[in-house]
């Protein structure tokens, strides 16, 4: 818990067998839910989640990433989380921010938090393709000066959203493809919710 709120990670997973263990094992202790969305992968994802004692969620089929997503939050917020932070289990993206993701939703100073690779600029060193990279800064550009916000990435995985956001965003009405990132940040700025990033 942070400020008395209840924190929820939830690890959208896809063929996730190769790196889940390590993304588990950097989660703080902080973290009171651990719910694993596996989206009808072809490997041993389900059975790692249960060996590290997630809770966890297998979808009948693959129904993409975004439907992944849409099932995560609706878990967590029936296993009455107040934060809930979205981390890929695939390793992208350290664990060991969710304590400064957590805490910056659980004491109000933003409602959405938003883990970047290009903040600090560590998404080449990261390994980022540098086609990939140039992509994402054309599109965050656009992105940017069509949502008249400021934002460093639009295209990270790894996000920390306070219930209300989860309450209030039509999440059910976006596409179950990648593209479903972009329409909840999108709802974000339409719906007035503060937004604020870490590197």
């Amino acid at each position: 818990m942070v400020n008395n709120k209840r924190i929820a990670v939830v690890l959208p997973a896809y063929n996730a067998e190769k790196t889940l263990e390590a993304t588990i094992r950097e989660l703080p202790d902080l973290v009171d839910v651990r719910i694993l969305v596996d989206d009808h992968s072809c490997d041993q994802t389900v059975e790692i989640a249960r060996m590290l004692g997630l809770q966890y969620f297998v979808h009948d089929r693959n129904y993409g990433y975004g439907r992944n997503q849409q099932t995560c939050y609706r878990e967590a917020l029936s296993a009455g989380a107040d934060v809930v932070i979205m981390v890929h289990p695939d390793y992208q993206y350290t664990p060991l921010l969710v304590t400064a993701m957590a805490s910056m939703v659980a004491y109000g100073v933003y409602d959405v938090v938003l883990g970047s690779r290009i903040v600090g600029g560590s998404a080449l060193r990261g390994g980022m393709p540098l086609y990939k990279y140039v992509f994402n800064r054309l599109l965050t550009a656009f992105e940017n000066m069509f949502l008249r916000v400021k934002l460093s990435e639009y295209h990270t995985g790894y996000r920390a959203f306070g219930r209300e956001v989860l309450t209030k965003l039509p999440l059910l009405e976006n596409s179950d493809d990648f593209v479903f990132d972009n329409q909840m940040l999108a709802q974000c700025v339409f719906f007035g919710f503060r937004i604020g990033e870490v590197s």
